[in-house]
Order: structure tokens, then sequence, then C-alpha cells
């Protein structure tokens, strides 16, 4: 059974008079474990398939599917519940708490967790360490550079060991050896620790790390590929 399963999704903004259609009927199935790249330019809808996945907002037409059971069947609280411990979020702009520790920051969805607080500490420096950071632990987010701020958005994400990580243009502020570092640290939590990665992005090369890409244009699917990798010891996958 599909973790996600798309049927006929569309979305149509409102303001005022104006109709703006941004989704156009997209079909498509996404099982657990799979680290799909959605990838189109910007406009075409990427964004706000994504926050519709991550039930950050509602389509305005077909049916979407979790975990075997559409989305308007589930309570307001158990959409809340799923959206803390099933899934993480990483955004291209960091979001991190200014003036507050890569500790802190990690620690932020926990605080609405149903974890408890004696749990607390082990989980944060378990989702620090994943991505290398341990020597960060007690710097200001000001201290760190972009990469860094990047790689607590993923730990802060990590730390309820969630289903799913959405990653929306998670390399689009950083250099490229930033990049690559972000990208192969989302390659690990795939092929490691088991974690469904959905990736947006309108780079074809950050794209082509993914096993398969959903190629969105005008709103639509306009292709939907596996990719083949080959192993290299020193660049890790490449097409």
């Amino acid at each position: 059974m599909p973790i996600i399963k798309s049927k006929n999704i569309s979305k149509t903004y409102y303001a005022e008079e104006i109709e703006t259609p941004v989704l156009h009927g997209l079909d498509f199935e996404i099982e657990e474990g799979e680290f799909v790249a959605i990838m189109g330019p910007s406009g075409s809808g990427k964004s706000t398939l994504l926050h519709i996945l991550g039930f950050l907002d509602d389509q305005t037409g077909g049916t979407y599917h979790f975990n075997g059971k559409k989305i308007s069947d589930y309570t307001g609280a158990e959409i809340a519940h799923i959206r803390n411990k099933e899934m993480g979020f990483v955004f291209q702009a960091f979001n991190l708490l200014p003036r507050t520790t890569t500790y802190d920051n990690v620690k932020l969805p926990l605080v609405y967790s149903e974890y408890p607080e004696s749990e607390w500490d082990e989980m944060i420096m378990k989702a620090i360490e994943a991505v290398g950071l341990e020597h960060r632990t007690y710097f200001e987010t000001s201290q760190l550079s972009g990469g860094e701020k990047q790689r607590v958005a993923i730990a802060r994400a990590l730390v309820t060991n969630p289903t799913i990580i959405f990653a929306d243009e998670p390399t689009g502020n950083l250099d490229s050896k930033s990049g690559k570092k972000i990208i192969e640290i989302l390659q690990k939590l795939n092929e490691k620790d088991k974690h469904t990665i959905i990736l947006i992005t309108h780079e074809s090369e950050t794209a082509h790390c993914a096993e398969r890409i959903i190629h969105i244009k005008d709103g639509k699917i306009d292709s939907d590929k596996k990719v083949r990798h080959q192993k290299d010891a020193n660049h890790g996958y490449k097409k």
C-alpha cells in the first residue's frame, strides 16, 4: 500500500473574484522508503503540491490518501499528530529561531509532541549527530554558515523520527559544496535510515540524486520516471 496516493488532485486559489488554477488533475503514488524529486520551473506548482502532501494546505479537487486513508476522513487532531510525528519539513529559508542554539532549534518539534521530556535530550543529540553537527550543538544560529543552518533544519525535521521528510528547495540558498553535503545527508537518511524523502527542486543536478523524478510543468505531470544511479566512491551518486 502506498504511503501517498494522489488521485486527480487540483488546486485553485481564489482572491475576490479572481481564480488562479495552479494544479490540474495530478495522479501518482509514493511508496514508503522512496526518494522522490518533484521537479519543475518556478511557478509550476511543485511547492503548492508539497504543501498539500504535507497537510499545510488543502486541495480544491480530487482525493489525497495518506497511509490508505482519505485526508477528509482524518480529524483535526489526527492531522496535527501526523504532521508532528510522521512528517518532517526542511525549507529553503531554514526557518530557524534567531538568537537560539542548535540544540534548542532541534528541540522545537518535541515541545509540541507526546514524547516524555525525559527522552528529549537523547533524541536531540541523535538528530544533531545524524547531520554531523555535534561541534555546533550550543552555537547560536547567527554563528553558523548557511550549510550548517540547513543541517540544523534537517536535524529538527529528524528529531521525531518521521516517516517522511519533505525538503522544499533545500539547496537553493547554498553554495555548491554546501548543497552537495545536504543532498548526501538526505541520501543517507533514505538509504540507511529508510526515511521517505520528497524533494522539491528546480535544479536538474539536484533532482537526479533521487531515485525517481516527477516533473511538473504548468501544474500538470509532464513525466514520472525512475532514475538509474551508478555508485561513485568519491562523489556519492551520479546518473
